[in-house]
């Protein structure tokens, strides 16, 4: 006998919710991609280009995070029981990787660059990347006040780099403009090149651990199964599996051995509250067993 606890409508609310936090920031980040790009080749600044080429990238990012959004709402079916929320985790995935690679052609070019300066407008650089900026924290305010799933957090981070590359290109407009030193420019845009980096193998990390059915960050196995087992009426438990089905859907299944069969009705959703509220495990299989019962197979 196997019971399976859990709520169908949570996780449908998330994905709607998450599906129209996502319009604004896909048509500002686009939009002012192109700004900053005519902008970029314009003034002959590497800090502008590379940071159009992240919005560029970021639209792309975000609107396969609005399109993983819309998929995520289909309902359970016969070939997908658990329905399709993980393609945002796959999303995600996509955005790190891609997000690598617009990492590499910045420090490319910048290398280049180094060797061979070119002269750069500090001026309109300054005045195209302050109005990025600000296009930048508005799509960062939209994206941290939404449901902060594993996809959303992706496209954050390419936000979140955006500004810091409008951050660097305003700071290489002002020192080319005061001062002439044009090597600033593919000096910073290493620099955010390599910050952005480290924040995006944090996010591969988190992507292959949840794609490979790891206990969630968050969660300690050892303490949850503890606090199964204390529970009135059981006796212990045994094969626990702990993993993330997708952001917000967290999954537990295991064995719990009771003294008394008779005491299930009232275990079963004791232990379902108590996995929800504490550790918030909101998706629970769960197999009933006694004590007499594993004797007799010998276990």
């Amino acid at each position: 006998m196997t019971s399976d606890i859990h709520s169908h409508d949570l996780p449908h609310r998330h994905h709607a919710s998450a599906h129209l936090n996502l319009f604004w920031p896909v048509a500002l980040t686009l939009g002012f991609a192109f700004v900053e790009a005519v902008g970029g080749w314009l003034t002959g600044s590497l800090a502008l280009l590379g940071d159009a080429g992240h919005m560029f990238s970021d639209s792309a990012s975000l609107g396969l995070a609005w399109l993983a959004s819309w998929i995520a709402l289909r309902p359970p079916s016969h070939k997908h029981s658990f329905g399709l929320a993980r393609v945002e985790v796959i999303v995600a995935l996509v955005n790190g990787l891609l997000m690598l690679a617009v990492v590499a052609g910045i420090v490319m070019e910048a290398t280049h660059r180094l060797t061979h300066p070119q002269p750069v407008a500090g001026g309109e650089v300054m005045l195209i990347a302050v109005i990025g900026l600000l296009v930048n924290i508005m799509v960062a305010w939209q994206l941290h006040h939404g449901h902060a799933n594993i996809n959303s957090r992706a496209a954050l981070l390419h936000v979140m780099g955006d500004l810091l590359g409008s951050v660097a290109a305003i700071t290489a407009g002002a020192v080319i403009y005061f001062t002439g030193w044009t090597r600033i420019d593919p000096i910073l845009s290493m620099l955010i090149s390599a910050l952005i980096l480290a924040s995006t193998f944090n996010l591969l990390r988190e992507v292959l651990h949840v794609l490979m059915e790891g206990v969630p960050f968050n969660l300690d196995l050892h303490e949850v199964e503890s606090a199964m087992s204390q529970m009135d009426g059981v006796a212990s438990v045994h094969d626990v599996h702990l993993w993330t089905l997708s952001s917000g859907v967290v999954a537990l299944s295991a064995h719990v051995v009771l003294h008394d069969l008779q005491g299930w009705m009232h275990v079963l959703p004791a232990m379902r509250e108590m996995l929800n509220e504490r550790y918030g495990i909101n998706h629970v299989t769960l197999q009933p067993e006694t004590e007499q019962w594993l004797a007799e197979r010998g276990a």
